[in-house]
């Protein structure tokens, strides 16, 4: 491995975005989907998040680093990445393509989520709560931007699995990758669902 570091990043970035920011990604939506529940719940889950001992440690450590090396690296690999039709069919070219453009797409909607709410709340120009939310998703152009900044980061972590179990061996044949691509389309609409239907109910 050391003498081919390419392939060495590579697989640690694919790692990464399954661990531990996909399973952040995870955690984060399934907290936003208290507030299906109403204002109540979603703030009773926001508060036990916060009260999580280390939480500044924890945060920069597992979230903040982690989404800065994949993102980075991610943004690299976007851009000198080659597609290959020899290799894959028709709709994992489109696949690798979207993969790539979500890829770029979710870091900076990160970025600007981020600021919106973290580090308004660090400001203190805000609370972590309930109306934060709901007062960004207020104006209709935040909603959509919210919804396409949610949709992609659901689709880059849902391809990104299927590129995990590829790369790390546990899909190596046409069927079983072919078996893989469907069950990661299905993890991509149950997920974005989720995320999706947290935003309405901010909205």
């Amino acid at each position: 491995m050391s003498k081919h570091p390419e392939f060495f990043w590579k697989r640690l970035h694919s790692l990464s975005g399954l661990i531990p920011v996909g399973l952040f990604l995870i955690v984060h939506l399934t907290v936003n989907y208290f507030a299906v529940y109403g204002e109540e719940k979603f703030n009773g889950a926001t508060e036990f998040m916060e009260s999580l001992p280390f939480l500044v440690a924890l945060e920069i450590l597992v979230i903040y680093l982690p989404i800065l090396f994949h993102g980075i690296l991610g943004v690299y690999i976007a851009f000198t990445a080659r597609n290959n039709p020899r290799n894959y069919g028709f709709l994992r070219n489109w696949l690798f393509l979207l993969q790539r453009v979500t890829g770029v797409l979710t870091f900076i909607f990160i970025a600007w989520h981020v600021w919106e709410t973290r580090i308004q709340v660090m400001l203190g120009n805000a609370s972590l709560d309930f109306s934060l939310m709901e007062n960004i998703l207020a104006s209709p152009v935040m909603l959509w931007v919210y919804i396409v900044g949610v949709v992609s980061t659901t689709f880059h972590f849902s391809n990104g699995l299927w590129g995990f179990l590829v790369h790390w061996g546990f899909a190596q044949s046409p069927r079983s990758q072919k078996i893989t691509t469907y069950v990661t389309l299905i993890v991509f609409v149950v997920v974005s669902y989720v995320g999706v239907r947290a935003l309405f109910a901010f909205a």
